[in-house]
């Protein structure tokens, strides 16, 4: 299977445009036009998981942390690049979703959140409004306006959801003097003039605005033609980082560690605050759960789960009362992987897919 075909599948799985803005998701290496017939998935793409993948003979890794982070000088064989130099090498893809897939309905965050009986789910932060796309408005003379929309059509303008060359369309009248330096498609310069017009409105994404906007002035008869860009927020949608909900039951507290811990295939997690009583509500934020603790104990939630949290957040949280159950960062992620392979093998497959059996938390509890 083509792996630009894989990653229509991963997007629709976890939109990329839902991702934190510091992050850094999707095709990190490969060739959207290679041949994918064997894949795997995992937390980090280490050494370990490397020569895993190399002796399991896969074409893509995806790595759920992004392998390339920050902004990098080199790849060398011998450089701190050289698992990423390897896998290009070797023609082998990485892909990573991280933070998408956090928002995703059935990410990391709805995982934990099944795993413990989360009813009544929400996001514990939701998403900031992002402007996704433009509203172009143009005018355009009535026996050009099929050549003039057509040519923006093509150029990536006019979807809306699974409709294509979508545009509304209104008369009108245009005005215009033009000086002497000018020499108008219609009337005079100097001139006042009319002319009879078609106002059409469209959208297109922000990332076809420069293509849009030549097919445009290279289309329209006019010498200057007339334009409007508006810049659109997507919708409120709800999503977002993290969850929060009520048991569907008052739940001991003890119990939900074992619940976890025998889910996740750990032996030991880390608690903080009350480890006694029974909680009606609870805070998930897979990975590392600093940036949603106040979110969390806004929230009112008794219990949060999460992989790890600084020192005194734990503190600040359990003199709130708050039970802190921390997994180790990866550990409270992994169990994601196995969830999101068997869903991969639904919907493709034509592709064999793996979860990496090298792949752990860097920290162990001895």
């Amino acid at each position: 299977m083509e792996l630009s075909q894989i990653l229509c599948e991963l997007e629709r799985i976890a939109p990329l445009g839902d991702a934190e803005s510091w992050d850094n998701v999707g095709l990190l290496a490969g060739d959207p036009a290679q041949d994918v017939s064997r894949a795997m998935l995992c937390i980090d793409y280490t050494r370990q998981v490397a020569d895993e993948a190399k002796s399991a003979g896969v074409e893509l890794v995806v790595a759920y942390h992004p392998p390339i982070f920050k902004p990098i000088n080199r790849l060398t064989a011998d450089g701190a690049g050289q698992l990423m130099f390897d896998a290009i090498r070797r023609g082998v893809a990485i892909f990573s979703p991280h933070t998408a897939l956090d928002v995703a309905d059935g990410g990391t965050n709805d995982v934990l959140a099944d795993i413990v009986g989360l009813i009544d789910r929400s996001a514990l932060r939701v998403a900031d409004i992002k402007a996704t796309q433009y509203k172009l408005v143009t005018f355009v003379p009535r026996d050009h306006i099929d050549a003039v929309a057509n040519a923006i059509f093509d150029a990536g303008a006019g979807r809306i959801g699974d409709y294509s060359r979508c545009s509304f369309r209104s008369d009108g009248t245009g005005t215009f003097l033009g000086n002497q330096n000018t020499n108008p498609a219609v009337g005079q310069a100097g001139k006042m003039e009319t002319a009879d017009e078609i106002r059409i409105e469209t959208v297109l994404p922000i990332d076809a605005l420069t293509p849009v906007v030549t097919a445009l002035r290279k289309a329209h008869p006019y010498e200057e033609p007339a334009f409007d860009l508006v810049l659109l927020a997507a919708p409120p949608t709800g999503r977002g980082i993290g969850r929060v909900g009520k048991f569907k039951q008052p739940t001991d507290r003890q119990q939900i560690v074992s619940i976890l811990k025998s889910a996740l295939r750990i032996n030991h997690v880390l608690v903080a605050g009350p480890t006694q009583g029974l909680a009606n509500s609870v805070a998930i934020c897979a990975g590392a759960g600093d940036d949603l603790l106040d979110d969390a104990l806004a929230s009112g939630a008794e219990v949060y789960i999460t992989g790890e949290v600084r020192h005194h957040d734990a503190l600040r949280a359990a003199e709130a009362g708050m039970t802190v159950i921390c997994t180790l960062h990866s550990n409270s992620e992994r169990v994601t992987m196995t969830k999101l392979a068997d869903r991969l093998t639904q919907s493709l497959p034509q592709v064999a897919w793996l979860v990496s059996k090298a792949d752990r938390d860097p920290f162990e509890i001895r």
